[in-house]
């Protein structure tokens, strides 16, 4: 499953409530915390604002659902089947604001839905009628989300995108075919004849950079398996009942053929493009480095000394951020 790391369907999405009024749901709820897209904690005791930089300081982006009137300079994300509405001039991207919208859909305060915010701007999507291009707006693939220039906006267009997707794949109920409504108190779905309620989904995963002293271990997919044609490290989602732990080491027996220890977690990030959370593990080889290589999933797996790594272009996501800190030496080192 490791291509779904890099964008595209996202899998855990299959048989939960959405179009497909017979579709099965898939209801979580955290006692303490709201999954809230990306898993983001909420705090239930205060009014204020919670906070996350991602990657985007000195922008800070509010996950809480708290939906207002929208302004004028408020934006609007637009989207299509994985397409959105913008000014793109490679590789600097624009979003046109409520008083553009207004132009040529007066009724867009009426009809906006609340996203979330950065900084003091609110962000909205206007998920019906689906406006044709107009002026200088044009609808572009969302993966010119992942190099879009400044990467702030880049992460609202595709946070809001995981959003928008989630809602229109939650359009009827799982338990009875009922269509869902949104209650308008929190990011969620209701049905009103049986009263289920759905919550956005996030499917975790794991990227894993494994060391053999001085070296990593970089793959490749597949041509069958994936498009995708730059070196990656080993990646796959959590199983039912798996901890993060043991996915790592499912994961990396399962693709290359290798034992490893001494794991240490790197960091988490938020990867709209295939709706996960992501997990990053260091770990080191145990015993013997020799590669069996799931050919199926896999076209190249390949030890590399730091020196002679490739050059990773995509710092945005969290593999290309482990690879150039292997190759610094600033990855996390075993107590």
């Amino acid at each position: 499953m490791r291509e779904w790391l890099r964008g595209g369907v996202q899998p855990c999405q299959v048989g939960v409530a959405g179009s497909n009024p017979v579709s099965r749901s898939f209801y979580y709820r955290n006692f303490f915390t709201e999954i809230s897209v990306f898993c983001f904690s909420k705090n239930f005791f205060t009014k204020e604002r919670s906070s996350y930089d991602q990657d985007i300081a000195p922008h800070k982006y509010y996950v809480d659902y708290q939906p207002s009137v929208p302004n004028d300079t408020d934006l609007v994300l637009i989207y299509g089947h994985h397409t959105i509405m913008c000014n793109f001039e490679d590789p600097e991207i624009r979003y046109p604001s409520i008083a553009e919208i207004t132009a040529v859909f007066p009724e867009i305060k009426e009809k906006a839905k609340f996203l979330f915010r950065i900084d003091e701007t609110d962000y909205y999507e206007l998920r019906s009628p689906q406006l044709p291009e107009f002026g200088i707006w044009k609808y572009e693939n969302t993966l010119i989300l992942r190099s879009a220039v400044p990467g702030w906006l880049g992460f609202a267009g595709i946070t809001g995108y995981q959003i928008h997707t989630w809602y229109t794949d939650h359009t009827y109920c799982g338990r009875c075919g009922t269509k869902m409504h949104a209650p308008g108190n929190e990011r969620a779905m209701q049905c009103p004849s049986c009263g289920a309620l759905s919550y956005p989904v996030i499917c975790p995963s794991v990227i894993v950079a494994i060391t053999d002293g001085d070296r990593l271990l970089l793959t490749k997919y597949a041509p069958s398996h994936s498009s995708h044609r730059q070196y990656a490290l080993v990646a796959g989602y959590t199983e039912v009942g798996e901890t993060l732990e043991q996915t790592v080491h499912r994961e990396v027996m399962e693709e290359v053929g290798l034992k490893v220890k001494n794991l240490r977690y790197y960091k988490s990030q938020p990867w709209s493009f295939s709706g996960s959370l992501l997990a990053g593990f260091y770990c080191d080889v145990d015993g013997d480095p020799s590669i069996t290589l799931d050919r199926e999933e896999l076209s190249v797996a390949e030890w590399f000394d730091r020196a002679s790594l490739p050059e990773t272009p995509n710092l945005i996501s969290l593999t290309g951020e482990m690879i150039e800190c292997f190759r610094q030496g600033k990855e996390p080192k075993q107590n």
